[in-house]
């Protein structure tokens, strides 16, 4: 079965380069442009997986895979082809986190919005001039503010931090019961003692 990216040739492509960026360094030249063969593998991973059902559904697919190709772009150097022969699984990696990164600042942006829709004062939006002003108001702004449901997703993240921190500073460890200050010698004589 043939891939759309060859790991064989894209392997050689990254250490023809990597050779290049270190003859660059040891000639203070600036670091050489990557080269249309490995831009091309990279913009076909991104491609590909923005297809797989977890990415396809999104209207900002798009963005997601530029933001994909500029951190293989960013990281290209971290590849090691000592460590690994897999560029492929390394450069998927990358893409597939700046995918939920992208996915969660939209996210963020959606709520910011609907937060924003939900608490706008609708006086705001009142028309002030002439004798009808209070016939008169946004029906649009009203009918987003009753019908718009805000996902709570980052108050609930918010709460669940606070909590968890919260228990994180009432933890009561073992040490605290112990009294590190007596030999347990003693007890053992005042035990005695008591019952003599």
């Amino acid at each position: 079965m043939a891939h759309y990216v060859d790991n064989k040739k894209f392997l050689e492509a990254i250490v023809e380069y990597r050779s290049k960026v270190t003859e660059a360094k040891l000639k203070d030249k600036p670091k050489p442009i990557v080269s249309n063969y490995i831009g091309e593998c990279i913009l076909k991973i991104a491609t590909h997986l923005s297809y797989k059902p977890n990415f396809i559904n999104y209207s900002y697919r798009e963005e997601m895979i530029s933001d994909g190709i500029e951190n293989c772009l960013q990281y290209i150097d971290n590849f090691d082809p000592a460590k690994s022969n897999n560029p492929f699984a390394y450069f998927t990696q990358i893409i597939y986190y700046a995918f939920l990164r992208r996915i969660q600042k939209e996210k963020k942006q959606t709520y910011i919005k609907g937060k924003m829709i939900q608490e706008l004062p609708m006086e705001l939006f009142d028309v002030q001039d002439g004798e009808d002003s209070n016939l008169f108001h946004n029906t649009y702004m009203e009918h987003m503010q009753s019908n718009h449901q805000v996902d709570d997703f980052f108050e609930r993240k918010r709460e669940q931090r606070a909590a968890a921190k919260k228990a994180k500073s009432n933890h009561v460890s073992l040490e605290d019961f112990i009294d590190t200050d007596d030999d347990p010698s003693d007890d053992m004589e005042n035990l005695d003692d008591s019952e003599n």
